[in-house]
């Protein structure tokens, strides 16, 4: 049941922001038509800044598993063979 309202209240504010998104876009305009080019030049900004965003989130995950986020500690000696 907890799941069920929660679910409702995210999907709320998601078409709030949905009808604000397109109130801000469409209601403040008045006859201004957008050329076809600034659309197309909207649409590469955003598919590049998605791609440099999820770029770093990926290297960012790489890191953490390959344990370059650990700890710096005191380099680790090689053992050294005893003299004879």
């Amino acid at each position: 049941m907890v799941r069920w309202i929660l679910i409702g209240a995210l999907l709320a504010l998601l078409a709030g922001a949905v009808f604000g998104a397109y109130q801000g876009w469409t209601a403040h305009s008045g006859d201004v038509d957008v050329p076809p080019w600034a659309s197309a030049m909207l649409g590469v900004g955003v598919f590049f800044g998605l791609l440099v965003g999820c770029g770093l989130m990926a290297l960012l995950f790489y890191s953490s598993r390959e344990g370059f986020d650990d700890e710096a500690g005191p380099p680790v000696q090689p053992e050294q063979e005893p003299k004879q």
